[in-house]
């Protein structure tokens, strides 16, 4: 399976020229922990998460409607690939303490957004699965 078919392909972004509170903004908006910030070429620049907001703005003073988000968002960003495997994306949100992992193309553009979230609802459909057949066998 690839990370495509897993991940939210239409994930929110926000320009690299904008600001904080547009980021903070589309995160509420949609919902999501993250937002991919890219360049007008759909570029991955950084990502802005909820934990750039408590760390770099909460209590920094800084104003997120005139601070621009490219000067608290996270870079670099650790991208995956539609090579990337799910046991290779799940290794490294673990390692590395993230919830968020931006797919890119082969030019770097942005084509999808993968969750934590995502990775475990395929786990837990896959052991679903796996009980389905055991259970079917043994009827059998």
């Amino acid at each position: 399976m690839s990370l495509l078919d897993i991940c939210e392909k239409a994930p929110p972004t926000v320009l690299i020229d904008a600001t904080a509170a547009d980021a903070i903004r589309a995160m509420l908006e949609y919902h999501v922990g993250a937002v991919t910030v890219v360049d007008s070429n759909r570029v991955v620049a950084g990502i802005f998460t909820e934990r750039d907001v408590m760390r770099r703005l909460s209590l920094s003073g800084r104003d997120p409607h005139t601070t621009m988000v490219r000067d608290v968002m996270t870079t670099p960003v650790e991208l995956a690939t539609v090579l990337t495997s799910e046991a290779e994306a799940l290794a490294t949100m673990l390692e590395r303490h993230y919830r968020h992992l931006p797919i890119v193309d082969s030019e770097g553009r942005l084509i999808g957004m993968l969750a934590m979230r995502h990775v475990l609802e395929a786990r837990i459909d896959e052991l679903v699965r796996q009980l389905e057949r055991a259970r079917t066998a043994r009827i059998m």
